[in-house]
């Protein structure tokens, strides 16, 4: 039996109350029925304003049945024009109660109300312009692990860094009830104060830019354990993985913060400490890394190693399917506005096909989006035939 999704005229709803920066004079094609052709031909493989301009001729006779398009079927340049007119947090915006329903459907079908909301930065390597002097563009984003779904993304400005976009990105997200795990560049006590107050547990990565509590959380870690968690309450948990040519064995062990660990009462609710300890065996050579922890989650090993063994997941199943899949270190969209709106409708169709129960990979999915009508409304509306 199928399951009800939402309707292609939802879909164009989620668009109608933003706002259309195009000079009136050419403006000869809805602005909702544009956007849903660049979320149809992402979806289908397509890579910039030209791909999706080319795709959507191919397939103007079903464009044509499902949107309105009084001047038929737009030219690239208008893509191009709306992709660099549109404001990136105003157009990012206009997913958020898609986003909602989303999440609500895959908190329903994993049973798992509790995600780990991973944020972390990606760099798109290629989206650079040397010569009108623009970097490329780094943007930090909140991936939801369990669920596969991108919830926000930030652009950090050229001459700053993830700690000022965090906080920005932050108040995009609803987290509470989640657990929110950052690496070590976003640990800092007013973004783990930020989490408690809205809701969410943090665990954040230490490195050495926390050099005196990265110090006691290791000293106090190693010397518990030398007495072999004695005088403590310790919880260990292991875990292997075998693929792709490799064994990976994680070791995770967890305390409670120590009161003597240095500036304990600055933050916010830390309640625990721990490590992981990877062990990868490939072509028999071994490598192994250690990484250290600070936590608002009371002792429960399960629940720690599950939240950061997602945090690294974003690499995974997000950065990696970017990367391969969409292949979007190869973009070159120079526009600072287009690049940003182009990188977001990579991870919001990324969350639309992770959202589609099919056992075919990704790639599989998404030729199968140009290839197919049918599957792709399925995949666009959520509608399970």
């Amino acid at each position: 039996m199928g399951r009800r999704g939402i309707t292609i005229g939802e879909v164009l709803c989620h668009f109608e109350e933003l706002e259309d920066l195009r000079s009136e004079i050419n403006r000869k094609h809805p602005l909702e029925s544009v956007i849903v052709i660049a979320l149809l031909g992402v979806l289908s493989r397509a890579s910039g304003p030209t791909g999706i301009a080319t795709w959507a001729n191919l397939n103007a006779d079903f464009l044509q049945s499902l949107l309105h398009l009084p001047h038929g079927i737009p030219g690239k340049d208008v893509f191009r024009r709306v992709l660099c007119a549109l404001k990136p947090e105003a157009f990012q915006q206009c997913f958020s109660n898609w986003i909602k329903t989303l999440r609500t459907a895959a908190a329903q079908a994993t049973e798992n109300d509790r995600p780990t909301l991973a944020v972390d930065g990606k760099t798109l390597r290629r989206s650079h312009d040397v010569q009108n002097g623009l970097g490329p563009l780094h943007s930090v984003s909140v991936w939801a692990s369990e669920y596969g779904i991108t919830l926000a993304q930030v652009a950090t400005d050229e001459k700053s860094n993830e700690i000022t976009a965090i906080p920005r990105i932050l108040q995009l997200v609803d987290f509470k009830g989640a657990i929110v795990a950052i690496d070590a560049l976003g640990t800092q006590k007013a973004i783990a104060e930020r989490v408690v107050d809205g809701g969410g547990d943090f665990v954040l990565a230490l490195k050495r830019n926390q050099e005196k509590l990265l110090d006691g959380v290791e000293d106090y870690l190693v010397e518990q354990m030398e007495k072999d968690f004695a005088d403590v309450k310790a919880r260990r948990r292991v875990a292997q993985e075998t693929g792709h040519g490799r064994t990976e064995t994680r070791e995770y062990i967890q305390l409670e913060a120590p009161s003597t660990l240095p500036g304990l009462k600055h933050w916010k609710k830390l309640k625990t400490i721990g490590l992981v300890h990877l062990t990868s065996l490939r072509n028999g050579q071994e490598t192994t890394r250690v990484r250290y922890f600070i936590s608002s989650l009371p002792m429960g090993i399960k629940q720690f190693a599950q939240a950061t063994r997602n945090h690294w997941g974003i690499e995974n199943s997000c950065h990696w399917s970017l990367d391969v899949t969409y292949r979007e270190d190869d973009s070159r969209i120079r526009h600072v506005d287009a690049r940003e709106n182009f990188a977001w409708l990579n991870r919001f169709t990324l969350s639309l096909l992770k959202q589609h129960p099919g056992k075919g990979s990704l790639v599989m999915k998404r030729r199968s989006c140009g290839w197919n009508s049918k599957f792709l409304l399925e995949v666009l509306t959520a509608v399970r035939s």
